[in-house]
């Protein structure tokens, strides 16, 4: 029989360490906050994060931090900085950041559908 009931869990994104609430999203997810966690089940925990736009970052990555995507063109380097990414899309930026911390396998698609930023 499975429980069906669905947790929502709030949390508020304001003047948290980015990296610090990706993992803590990460692992609510999974379900590793749940006695009955099984790594091959789909949790039943909803995350819903508000204020994405004002969380902060540590040191000097805003400015230092570059991230580069390339065509396959000769000369077509693109670069951008955290801060211009984050700015652009913070929804798409944190979602692609807890992705990154997901197994990868048949769950990854469904964990992230509880993901929800207003």
């Amino acid at each position: 029989m499975k429980n069906t009931d669905k947790k929502e869990i709030i949390l508020d994104a304001t003047n948290k360490s980015y990296g610090r609430l990706a993992s803590l999203v990460a692992i609510l997810l999974q379900g590793k906050d749940s006695p009955n966690f099984a790594p091959n089940v789909l949790s039943n925990n909803v995350v819903i994060i508000t204020n994405i736009e004002k969380l902060k970052f540590t040191g000097n990555k805003e400015k230092d931090k570059k991230y580069y995507r390339h065509s396959g063109y000769i000369g077509n380097l693109k670069e951008m900085t955290l801060e211009e990414k984050f700015s652009k899309n913070p929804e798409k930026f944190f979602k692609d950041t807890v992705k990154g911390m997901l197994p990868r396998n048949k769950l990854n698609s469904l964990r992230l559908k509880q993901l929800i930023i207003k």
